[in-house]
């Protein structure tokens, strides 16, 4: 039986803060604009004969995350909802995410429709981060009778992070395992501080031939 490929996409946007008030009366040095992150989920089902992934089921699921352009960021998962559980396809599929430089998630958010018995689903959830409103010139050209912070502060410094941050749900909660872990807020400083200069060797003498062979 050939499953045909499901994609679902499921908008979930979380804000960072709430924008408490309007632009134009903003008398603090917090921006109203924020980053929003929005975590798109898709889905594809394969089947898992006697537990395991065929190789035509590989290239399917191999043509799939080459379509997808799986990468740094999305968490990539497994939904099985077989009573024993396929271990040989969770390996395949392990495997193959892990050539790609990622690892499986444990976590599996809810998806459309039921998985078909005999099949397991490969889960993505892609996260993307924008500035909405903005640029935003409202008090450019009016009167600042509250002395009010500009409506378009924290646009340019917001959107250039929600663009460049390499995971956007970091935006959320950090990855480290401990928000208050000193050590790894000063692993960059150990590093930079314990790490050998490179001029710090001595200067090796290299012997030189002369290209035209002259010996002089």
């Amino acid at each position: 039986m050939n499953k045909i490929a499901t994609w679902t996409v499921l908008a979930l946007a979380t804000s960072l803060a709430g924008c408490a008030g309007s632009a134009t009366s903003n008398t603090s040095l917090e921006s109203v604009h924020q980053p929003v992150v929005r975590n798109a989920i898709y889905q594809f089902d394969v089947a898992a004969t006697s537990g395991e992934l065929p190789p035509s089921e590989q290239g399917r699921l191999q043509g799939w995350l080459d379509t997808m352009g799986a990468r740094y960021g999305d968490r990539i998962s497994v939904d099985d909802p077989s009573v024993y559980g396929a271990t040989s396809a969770h390996a395949t599929i392990r495997s193959m995410v892990e050539r790609r430089g990622l690892l499986l998630s444990p976590e599996v958010p809810v998806t459309t429709g039921a998985v078909p018995p005999g099949h397991v689903r490969v889960v993505i959830t892609r996260a993307s981060a924008h500035v909405p409103g903005c640029p935003d010139w409202e008090t450019k050209y009016s009167v600042n009778f509250k002395n009010a912070t500009s409506s378009n502060y924290g646009c340019a410094t917001n959107s250039n992070l929600a663009s460049m941050v390499a995971d956007p749900n970091d935006l959320i909660k950090g990855t480290g395992e401990t928000r208050n872990d000193p050590s790894t807020a000063t692993r960059a400083i150990k590093t930079y501080r314990e790490k050998p200069l490179t001029g710090a060797g001595d200067l090796r003498s290299q012997a030189t031939s002369n290209s035209d062979g002259g010996g002089k």
